[in-house]
């Protein structure tokens, strides 16, 4: 157990990958003419799952399996109870931070949306930008650009309220639900660890949760975002806490079969749920969060058994840094969207819908993970 805990799985670096590269795909593709509706977001009133709706709890998923080998990690490092402690809520900090900025880019009066964007962004590269080693002058100045940093997203919180709409919480934005759902399942992590059956409880009590919430039998307004979203966080822990007691190279069908097991169970669960609630990303709803899951839990035992236990992980090596370097992936279409809008840039006719259109959203999306990967290799990146 505690051998396959401190490696590396090549699958939880797999499916966070694709499922990056996919939210690239899914959020490029709004405003495609001619393209099959179902693989794009379902409307708030729509009974559908739509494959675009199923991009983000996968993110979710990931994230969550990613929690245990990281603070386990960092244990083995030789952090103590409160270095841990403080990790996750600087981290929360910067995802909710990142996350409000995100949502609060429109509506200035003298700076468009496309200059308040790409400030932004600056303002993160400069605060949680992953400096080298230094000492000297050279701290002294990358201590400087973290400031200039903070400077620089206090002047466009403060100018947004003197010359426009007022920054405020209008929601989360996806990086400060990510934030929170991560703060909520490490938060639990630090009180069960890696006690399997604690976890399994948690998670049943947050889909009972999920359901009575959306039944409204209990108000769960205190809790930042929703619980079906936490759900899916602690879904993807309790996941990675199976893999370390049942999954064995030599011997995956144990692990895989529970994760079978898992989905069918799920899958009963949004057929019962189905006659009360639709099949809803906007509105949450406990059918959507089944349905997801049904699918999760027996995808990522095929990536185990394809990756970890088949060796196949390098299939995947072309979008390799979309895993490794997540939140710097992500922000990247915010810099290319906004000078694409500065420029007056715009793709030939025939690339606006239909097949070529995708194809377009494709080959964008391999283009913002290589171009992460080009970063990674000059130490370029976000690290929270």
């Amino acid at each position: 157990m505690k051998t396959l805990t401190l490696q590396r799985v090549a699958a939880v670096d797999v499916l966070r990958a694709l499922t990056m590269f996919l939210m690239l795909f899914v959020n490029d593709i709004p405003g495609l003419s001619n393209i099959p509706h179902w693989l794009e977001h379902a409307r708030a009133d729509e009974d559908m799952l739509g494959f675009s709706d199923t991009i983000f709890p996968a993110f979710l998923f990931c994230m969550g399996m990613s929690v245990s080998f990281a603070i386990q990690n960092r244990y083995k490092k030789g952090d103590n109870h409160l270095q841990v402690v403080m990790h996750i809520f600087w981290r929360t900090v910067a995802l909710v931070v990142m996350g409000l900025f995100s949502v609060n880019s429109a509506g200035v009066a003298g700076l468009s949306h496309a200059w308040f964007s790409i400030l932004m962004v600056v303002g993160f590269f400069l605060i949680w930008g992953v400096y080298p080693q230094a000492s000297g002058n050279k701290k002294r100045i990358f201590i400087g650009m973290k400031v200039a940093g903070v400077v620089l997203l206090g002047f466009l919180m403060l100018y947004k309220g003197m010359h426009g709409e007022p920054f405020e919480q209008k929601w989360w934005g996806i990086l400060g639900l990510i934030g929170w759902t991560y703060a909520i399942c490490a938060g639990i992590y630090l009180f069960t660890r890696e006690n399997l059956w604690w976890n399994a409880l948690v998670w049943v009590l947050f889909m009972g949760l999920a359901v009575l919430h959306h039944a409204d039998v209990v108000t769960l307004s205190f809790i930042p975002s929703d619980m079906t979203l936490h759900t899916f966080g602690m879904s993807g822990l309790l996941t990675s806490l199976l893999m370390q007691r049942y999954a064995r190279k030599e011997h995956p069908e144990a692990f895989i079969s529970i994760l079978c097991i898992l989905g069918t169970m799920m899958l009963i669960a949004a057929l019962l749920a189905h006659p009360f609630w639709i099949i809803s990303k906007i509105q949450a709803t406990p059918t959507w969060l089944f349905f997801c899951l049904a699918a999760f839990f027996p995808l990522f035992g095929l990536f185990y058994w394809l990756t970890d236990v088949k060796g196949k992980a390098y299939w995947f090596e072309i979008i390799k840094p979309a895993g490794t370097a997540t939140l710097t992936c992500y922000l990247i279409p915010y810099l290319w969207y906004s000078i694409q809008q500065l420029l007056g840039l715009h793709y030939p006719e025939i690339l606006s819908g239909g097949v070529p259109g995708l194809l377009k959203s494709v080959v964008f999306s391999l283009v913002i993970v290589g171009i992460t990967g080009l970063l990674v290799k000059a130490k370029i990146k976000l690290k929270v």
